[in-house]
Order: structure tokens, then C-alpha cells, then sequence
């Protein structure tokens, strides 16, 4: 069976102070959490569930899949002599 790597894209939420996640690749997938190491573990948990739900894989398929989390994270910092 051919490997899918599944793309999910990651950015932080300043005014809300958490991560938040969403893929094209995965239909309904939009999760938050307070740090990156959090997210990547309940994308763990989510991503199975939502590719059985939408059919992308079918409901007895057991084997591995691969996510690849794209981040991004942009910080104002003052400079100051």
C-alpha cells in the first residue's frame, strides 16, 4: 500500500496564546493546544479518526500513516539600547 503523508498546518495564535492546527489534506481537522509538543500528540489521536470518518482510508484499514506539521510562528520583540 502506498505511504500518504498528510500535510497539516500549525500557526500561534497570539491574542489566544495557543497553537492552532488545520489541514486541507484531513477535512474538518481544526484543533488547539497551549504548546506544539501538545498539538503533535492530539493530531496523533485526531488524524486516524477524522481519515475513517471522511473515508479517505476505509474503517478496517490497519497500518501506519504520516502528518507532516508545518508551523509557523511570528513574535514582536522590542529592541531596546
Amino acid at each position: 500500500m502506498t505511504q500518504i503523508t498528510f500535510k497539516v498546518e500549525a500557526f500561534w495564535d497570539w491574542e489566544a496564546q495557543v497553537w492552532v492546527a488545520t489541514s486541507e489534506d484531513v477535512p474538518g481537522l481544526v484543533t488547539e493546544a497551549s504548546t506544539i509538543e501538545i498539538l503533535t500528540q492530539k493530531l496523533r489521536e485526531i488524524i486516524p479518526e477524522l481519515i475513517v470518518l471522511n473515508s479517505i482510508v476505509p474503517s478496517d484499514y490497519v497500518g501506519s500513516i504520516t502528518f507532516e506539521l508545518i508551523s509557523h510562528r511570528q513574535e514582536l520583540i522590542e529592541v531596546t539600547s
